[in-house]
């Protein structure tokens, strides 16, 4: 096919050009009349296209030609062990957010939260004296400040409860990622700090110039010159030396290519140094959720990045809890979900459940025994002091215990009680959180548990502390129900939105034979007859995550900046660790199909085609040996039916539905100007190939927001 395009041609046949059944054998029109065998399972290409299409976040071009070349089981068991799989590109990448490497600890001592920052005023903790880690925490402070005399001027009554300060709208030193700013702050105010004062009792930096009043600035053309003019680590020394009102203004006042100018020869760790200087916890968003997008879009291990995105919306934590949770989310997602997303669900249950994350989301930090010893003593206390204003401590909270039991394990239907919900509460008293202001881990405080024994849809358990936890675990890990709801849920997942029960089956006794091993489930489910029925052949809609991943990776897109792929998915419904409510998001077509989501996938697609989202760049070019020299396109005579036939060549018949191709061809139509026309206005072969390149971006655009793409 000589007029295809190189990347719009492996585009096409990642996602698109297959049909929706596999071809039925030509058969003699009169010789007889018995109908044709037709296959109902998939076969060939397709095959191969549905595996990739359901187990990876999209496959991207060269992925069909690999998989065929090392066989679809032995490229499935791969998939099953990432461990074998070769990550160095992934990790090379990943290199770019340095603190996603951090335990919580060091992330908050290093990129200190709001919470912290109200403990260093009230001098319970003090800052550090390191110039640069100084200047970020007085940065922070001193906007939390005038925040609040800004509110305390235009309403003097909410002083009491005062906002925290918008950062600046776009960080300089972030990696390749930004957030919209204003409208988390819209939608997710928090408390701010009191009165900021240096921990350490100083007014300034050691060898720092005073932080007072502004100074003069020169301009800022002038003093960016001169900062760059620097080597890096005397640029972030100056910075660091500015009064935080100065540095503000600097930074806002750059324009994006003064902002590249200025970090362009920064590591990693000193881009992210200038980005805690406009704001730290913004920082840890930040590179929480590019990191995670870069996993999704570049790992090899897809397998493992679709199961992690699985488990986490299945054990679900939402971002905005309170101040420490963006610190708490990277361990969760690194060390709790990722790594067993494929092991033995009663150890990723364990994990969960001991996990900070999970236990502050859902309340369990806070729960106390009502006939516990900290119970006890807390009444005592109020006894001897009615007139006492100190809160009394929280009582059982049955929050993670619903959840532990409705969405977590045996399902809502898993029969059990309001009685067995409280029962199970009782025994995860005293499951809490070690100084969770400064990223301290899971604790097991005795004095805040619940005595005596516990009794669970039939099953005593006896007072044996933490234990106790830990066996009522392993008691709804490996109940029918648990690998019934479970299967379930991963068959809505991978196969349809409602998937057969026979297949349900089949996975559900694969977990009770091998203890909840979500490898050998996700086996069965692999060669199950049901996953390959042609039924179910792109029957699922792609989520906004699975398909703003989908359309990058089928582009082959160069992703510098991630901050249009985050806001694509927030304008979508589905930000990265938004959802609020412990459910999680539908894996489900019916909650993403609507006229508004279908619109805002098709501008998402043709701006990416188009070049227009910044920092990411797809290369639409011909390859040479397919396609004229641009001159020759643009002086043929030929009238706009070339450019039609190319479009037919490269749908193929059968490759999209009828009213698809019918749309996208009128589209094409309207929307491009035939080579006639750009002959007529173009004097040079450059301006030539512009006009081809930008009907080939069209295209590809239309061809990634058609409704044949959204499907999966």
């Amino acid at each position: 096919m000589n007029c295809l395009l190189g990347p719009v041609a492996a585009l096409l046949s990642l996602s698109l050009l297959c049909p929706a059944t596999p071809a039925a054998a030509a058969t003699p029109g009169t010789e007889t009349s018995r109908s044709t065998f037709q296959s109902t399972q998939l076969q060939g290409d397709t095959r191969i296209l549905h595996a990739l299409n359901r187990f990876t976040f999209g496959p991207r071009p060269g992925d069909l030609e690999a998989v065929r070349s090392m066989g679809l089981d032995a490229w499935f068991e791969s998939q099953l062990h990432p461990a074998s799989l070769d990550l160095s590109d992934l990790n090379a990448r990943l290199a770019q957010f340095p603190a996603m490497q951090l335990s919580t600890e060091d992330l908050l001592y290093r990129l200190p939260s709001n919470a912290l920052l109200r403990q260093m005023t009230n001098r319970k903790l003090d800052a550090p004296q390191a110039d640069l880690p100084y200047a970020i925490y007085t940065n922070q402070m001193e906007r939390l400040q005038a925040r609040r005399e800004q509110q305390q001027q235009q309403n003097p009554s909410s002083a009491s409860a005062p906002q925290e300060p918008v950062p600046p709208t776009t960080s300089a030193g972030s990696n390749g990622m930004g957030v919209d700013t204003a409208t988390e702050q819209a939608e997710n105010p928090t408390p701010m700090a009191k009165e900021p004062v240096p921990a350490s009792g100083q007014d300034q930096m050691p060898g720092a110039s005073p932080r007072g009043a502004p100074a003069p600035l020169p301009a800022d053309a002038s003093l960016l010159q001169s900062l760059v003019a620097l080597s890096p680590q005397q640029r972030i020394a100056k910075l660091a030396n500015m009064t935080q009102p100065d540095f503000d203004r600097f930074i806002q006042a750059l324009r994006p290519q003064q902002r590249k100018a200025l970090v362009a020869d920064f590591t990693p760790e000193q881009k992210e140094s200038v980005a805690a200087l406009e704001g730290p916890e913004r920082t840890v968003v930040e590179e929480l959720i590019a990191q995670r997008l870069t996993r999704d879009i570049y790992s090899t291990a897809q397998l493992q990045e679709v199961m992690t995105d699985f488990w986490f919306n299945h054990f679900n934590v939402y971002l905005r809890k309170n101040e420490q949770m963006p610190y708490y989310l990277v361990s969760y997602e690194r060390d709790t979900i990722r790594p067993l997303a494929m092991g033995k669900f009663e150890d990723l249950l364990e994990a969960t459940a001991h996990s900070p994350a999970m236990l502050i989301y859902l309340d369990n930090a806070t729960s106390i025994g009502p006939d516990s010893l900290a119970a006890q003593r807390a009444e005592r206390a109020a006894w001897r002091n009615p007139g006492n204003q100190r809160k009394a401590p929280e009582g059982l909270n049955e929050n993670y215990a619903r959840e532990l039991m409705e969405l977590h394990t045996l399902g809502v239907n898993g029969g059990y009680t309001q009685a067995d919900v409280t029962q199970v509460a009782r025994i995860l008293t005293g499951w809490t959180v070690d100084r969770p202001v400064r990223g301290g881990g899971f604790q097991f405080n005795p004095n805040r548990h619940e005595p005596g024994t516990k009794k669970v849809m039939g099953q005593k358990f006896k007072d044996h502390g933490e234990l106790e936890g830990r066996e009522l675990l392993h008691f709804l890990a490996t109940r029918p129900a648990t690998a019934q709801f479970l299967c379930h849920e991963m068959a809505v997942r991978f196969v349809a939105d409602d998937p057969p029960q026979s297949l349900v089956d089949r996975m559900a006794k694969a977990y009770m034979a091998s203890d909840g091993d979500i490898a050998q489930v996700l086996r069965t489910l692999f060669h199950s007859p049901e996953f390959w029925s042609t039924s179910v052949y792109r029957a699922k809609v792609k989520t906004p995550i699975e398909y703003v991943v989908s359309t990058v990776r089928a582009s082959d897109a160069g992703v510098d900046n991630l901050r249009p792929v985050a806001n694509a998915l927030r304008q979508m419904g589905m930000p990265l660790y938004g959802c609020i409510p412990p459910t999680g998001y539908s894996w489900k077509s019916s909650d993403w199909v609507s006229t508004g989501s279908l619109v805002d996938r098709m501008n998402f697609a043709l701006a990416l085609a188009a070049n227009r989202l910044p920092g990411i760049y797809a290369d639409w070019a011909p390859q040479p040996q397919d396609e004229a020299p641009p001159s020759v396109r643009a002086r043929s005579n030929e009238p706009i039916a070339r450019e039609e036939a190319r479009l037919e060549s490269m749908l193929m018949p059968g490759g999209l539905s009828v009213s698809t191709r019918a749309a996208l061809l009128q589209k094409f139509q309207q929307e491009t100007a035939s080579p006639q026309a750009i002959s007529a206005t173009s004097a040079d072969n450059a301006r030539a190939a512009n006009a081809i390149e930008r009907q080939d971006q069209l295209l590809a655009g239309l061809l990634l927001g058609s409704p044949d793409f959204q499907r999966r």
